[in-house]
């Protein structure tokens, strides 16, 4: 008992010290002390992304389930930007922490400044193609005639600030890259807890496009913030104008990890769409149960995301001190951590899964499917724990090329015919699109495991 405050009190300093805003050197010291350092503030950041995800669906439920659906499929194709803008953040967080590992802030900053000028050309593109496109999109998706009519504001509203999605992922990223992990926190609990507090007053007053535009200004807000940060230049990061002077190398570099790591979360989520395209087909009400349950599920595993992108960082910075042997040892911490964090979340939902949906919504209907996806989705959720950690620890060493194929492999040739196999061909319905998503997660992580293994990662150069 006697050791008790002395514990309390080193919690607290580490807390502290995670949380302070100030540059962390992952290299050195007690390998367990620096993944907690690096998962506090990026698990934090994914809470309040995680909180963001239900609340909005929560404040839409309140509209309708033509509402619902709307969002869900809105975001299914909008999965598409994610994926640039988290390939991109990708890129930068890898090849920023190789050069803060090397003890190059030079580089590292300008290394930041050219993922910016990439940003802002994909983005252009992006923006104006889904925003012109906003009732086609609807269509091809499969949404209802009401839905196309009801729901194309918002969507064209959504694609419009493309630019906030995009800026808020890669300067995050260059932040956890940095080892500054605080800034990437704050600024996303900054654009969400803005977005929560403006969603139902903007619904009350513009019904559904309300949602887009409180999504839009939260994260234009956080946008801000970080950018403020960028320009004070206090930290190892410093944004000089003489930096975003296009520097091919850099960008060829960049655009190297970078696409490999798009293609990943886009073969990802476009898998993503065609799952949410065959759930279209049993109508609305099979929809919104599909998306309802995916946000719980975002719910849960964001946080989980939080501490493998901890270990994307801790694999970075110790390539670039040459100590392979560490960054090896704190991914193996890190999975560890994130199995026992997912193994009490299956528990959560296998024994309170239907309480859960019954919060977010109350149609039976709905609820009926929800409550089944979670508790179905949720029985491989220690694996889904690893294969995060494993998947992120690729990236962080600059290996995109890696998980990209895993994610071909086992999303698009293994998980999509499964799901149109056991919902139509054995006629399981929306059951058997969640058996394909448990299926196919808990594989990618074995396959990840194998090669994680072999150990090529550790060879990589950025």
């Amino acid at each position: 008992m006697s050791n008790q405050p002395g514990n309390t009190a080193s919690v607290i300093q580490i807390v502290r010290q995670a949380l302070s805003g100030h540059q962390q050197d992952y290299t050195s010291g007690s390998i367990h002390r620096a993944v907690i350092l690096a998962s506090i503030p990026m698990i934090l950041e994914m809470c309040m992304e995680s909180v963001f995800a239900l609340v909005d669906i929560f404040f839409v439920g309140r509209i309708g389930k033509e509402a619902v659906a709307t969002v869900g499929l809105t975001e299914s194709v909008l999965a598409i930007v994610y994926s640039l803008a988290m390939g991109l953040g990708m890129a930068a967080t890898a090849m920023v922490a190789r050069r803060i590992g090397e003890k190059n802030e030079t580089a590292a900053s300008r290394t930041s400044a050219q993922s910016l000028l990439i940003a802002l050309a994909l983005t252009l593109v992006v923006s104006l193609s889904g925003a012109l496109l906003a009732p086609r999109i609807l269509q091809v998706m499969g949404g209802s005639a009401q839905m196309v009519a009801t729901g194309a504001i918002y969507t064209r509203i959504v694609f419009a600030s493309c630019i906030v999605i995009m800026l808020l992922f890669l300067i995050n990223g260059i932040f956890r890259g940095a080892g500054n992990a605080s800034i990437a926190m704050w600024s996303l609990w900054i654009a969400n807890g803005c977005n929560i507090l403006l969603c139902p007053i903007l619904i009350h007053f513009y019904g559904l496009p309300g949602a887009a535009m409180a999504t839009a200004i939260g994260r234009g807000i956080g946008v801000c913030y970080q950018l403020f940060h960028l320009a004070k230049s206090k930290g190892p990061i410093k944004i000089l104008r003489r930096y975003f002077a296009p520097d091919k190398a850099i960008i060829l570099s960049m655009l190297k990890i970078a696409w490999t790591g798009t293609m990943q979360f886009l073969v990802s989520s476009a898998s993503w769409i065609c799952m949410a395209r065959i759930i279209a087909q049993f109508h609305d009400t099979a929809i919104a149960g599909y998306q309802v349950a995916i946000r719980i599920v975002i719910f849960f595993i964001l946080p989980a995301w939080g501490m493998s992108n901890a270990a994307a960082t801790l694999v970075g910075q110790n390539l670039g001190a040459k100590r392979p042997d560490r960054a090896e040892a704190a991914v193996r911490t890190a999975a560890f951590y994130n199995a026992v964090f997912m193994l009490m979340v299956s528990l959560v939902f296998l024994l309170g899964g239907e309480s859960i949906v019954h919060f977010i919504n109350r149609d039976p209907g709905v609820s009926a499917i929800a409550t089944m996806g979670l508790r179905i989705v949720s029985l491989g959720y220690v694996f889904y724990g690893v294969g995060m950690v494993l998947t992120n620890a690729f990236n962080g060493a600059g290996d995109t090329r890696t998980p990209m194929i895993i994610s071909l492999f086992v999303f698009w040739t293994f998980q999509i015919p499964l799901a149109w196999f056991l919902a139509d061909y054995l006629g399981l319905g929306p059951r058997g699109v969640f058996l394909a998503i448990l299926t196919a997660e808990s594989s990618l992580t074995v396959v990840s495991f194998f090669l994680f293994r072999r150990g090529n990662w550790k060879k990589i150069g950025v």
